[in-house]
């Protein structure tokens, strides 16, 4: 079970950064390299990036609530 849980918190992990990379900086980032920068300037633009998110903001909070589960499976 622990080692279940290893992988998809790496999996987690992985896709987390993934996700905080493609939010947009001060000065870009790799948002605009998929056309994020592109789409700024058009409306509708900032659904995506709420989108982006929300769905950074869920898989944080999975990141975190795993590494709990894995301190206490690890202690047990």
């Amino acid at each position: 079970m622990i080692l279940v849980l290893g992988i998809v918190y790496a999996v987690i992990g992985l896709a987390t950064i993934a996700l905080v990379l493609l939010h947009s900086g001060r000065g870009g980032g790799l948002s605009d390299m998929f056309g994020g920068g592109l789409g700024a300037s058009a409306a509708g633009s900032t659904q995506m990036e709420r989108n982006l998110d929300r769905l950074t903001i869920i898989f944080g909070l999975i990141f975190a609530l795993l590494t709990m589960v894995l301190a206490f499976a690890v202690n047990a």
